[in-house]
């Protein structure tokens, strides 16, 4: 009997093109990479299209949304899903207050995914235009990147892991690439404004001593 054909394995996602040929989005410890992360983002546009490549620490799924605003609402979303047969499938949503709606129209295509060391990697390319449509946006535009990930069951995605997952600061444009890093809680706990205020007045105290 003849033989399969070879799969091409996933190549490796490189952290070292970042803010240089396609931006990047990092989060969890300082120094994490796209197989480090909790969460790893990056893009790139390739002639009509824009590149995605994500990865975060689960065994369900991690996805991206693309929203006017930072709140989650009205968002189009793409999502890379580990299925019960080990697949990684590139599903489109639409969310409609908290819950995420299916879209059967998916603007993903060569697609690619792997689930390895309890970690959803995926890769796939999406038009920079599109016909008007509500539940799909246009790339050229700036928007709030939402960043989600967490459990599957039998290959449908259930609520994400956090309570409040980090979204870019600002707009984001698939023009300019940057490379940055957002801490997760862990690691934010003394960065915050607040708690570097508090050390401040805290220090003031301690060397101004008490009446």
């Amino acid at each position: 009997f003849p033989t399969a054909p070879p799969v091409d394995p996933f190549a490796k996602i490189r952290v070292d093109d970042c803010g240089k040929t396609k931006g990047c989005f990092r989060y969890g410890k300082p120094g994490c990479n796209a197989e480090t992360c909790d969460y790893f983002l990056s893009y790139r546009r390739i002639g009509a299209d824009v590149e995605f490549e994500l990865s975060a620490d689960t065994d369900g799924w991690v996805a991206v949304g693309f929203s006017s605003d930072k709140k989650m609402g009205g968002d189009d979303v793409m999502a890379c899903v580990h299925d019960d047969n080990g697949r990684v499938r590139i599903q489109h949503f639409y969310n409609v207050g908290q819950w995420a709606k299916e879209i059967q129209r998916n603007p993903a295509r060569d697609e690619e995914g792997v689930f390895e060391n309890n970690r959803v990697t995926c890769r796939f390319k999406r038009p920079v235009y599109v016909p008007r449509e509500e539940t799909i946006v246009d790339l050229h535009l700036s928007w709030y990147y939402l960043f989600a990930w967490g459990p599957a069951i039998q290959g449908s995605i259930t609520r994400h892991d956090i309570d409040s997952p980090p979204v870019s600061e600002r707009v984001v444009s698939i023009y300019k690439y940057e490379d940055i890093f957002m801490p997760s809680a862990a690691y934010q706990t003394f960065s915050s404004p607040f708690c570097l205020l508090l050390i401040v007045a805290l220090t003031f105290y301690l060397l101004m001593g008490t009446p």
